[in-house]
């Protein structure tokens, strides 16, 4: 594997673990602690905090901050400025550190530009947020969010193809994977055990 990839006004601390064949563009700050995987794409000015973990293949555009309390896994997508928050009540004269909520972005999730994730939540596994949304509780997987604060208005494959939210029962137009869906659940047939 190739080593990573970290441009010259980038900031890596000691302690902070880069996988092979990442790449760190300008200005970017990863800070102690933090592990990213292999095979990401840190765009301009991304800061990574201690305590993070970023899975492999991840992309993160220009001007996102990843906070202590995020985790990404594998294949997540974050668009342009997009916001992650750590903290439901800040305030400057009060310190909140102890405070810092969990938030879990799973498995091929795409968040898109100018975005807002409300800390202590799940995106679920290959969901989609639109651009512009403020997400304020769980994602299901698949779902399509948009709005302020977002809702779900449809269902996305894995291929990041928009589903016919008509039938139960549906096959991606684009690359042809199965679903099915029970109430408000989305599940590929191929994992169901029917």
């Amino acid at each position: 594997m190739t080593k990573p990839v970290v441009h010259e006004s980038a900031y890596v601390d000691e302690s902070a673990t880069i996988g092979a064949g990442t790449k760190v563009w300008h200005f970017c700050h990863i800070m102690p602690g933090a592990v990213i995987g292999e095979r990401c794409s840190l765009g301009q000015n991304v800061v990574v905090m201690g305590g993070t973990r970023i899975g492999n293949n991840v992309k993160i555009q220009n001007n996102v901050s990843i906070y202590e309390g995020v985790e990404l896994e594998d294949d997540v997508f974050c668009g342009p400025s997009m916001v992650f928050t750590n903290v439901v009540n800040p305030r400057s004269a009060v310190s909140r550190k102890h405070e810092y909520k969990k938030t879990l972005v799973q498995r091929g999730a795409t968040i898109g530009a100018n975005a807002t994730i409300v800390c202590g939540v799940t995106l679920g596994a290959y969901c989609f947020i639109g651009a512009g949304a403020v997400v304020t509780r769980d994602v299901p997987p698949h779902a399509l969010m948009t709005g302020v604060p977002a809702r779900r208005t449809g269902w996305m494959c894995e291929c990041g193809a928009k589903l016919d939210e008509e039938i139960l029962g549906t096959r991606c137009a684009a690359c042809g994977k199965s679903y099915q869906r029970k109430s408000q659940v989305l599940t590929r047939i191929e994992d169901t055990d029917a």
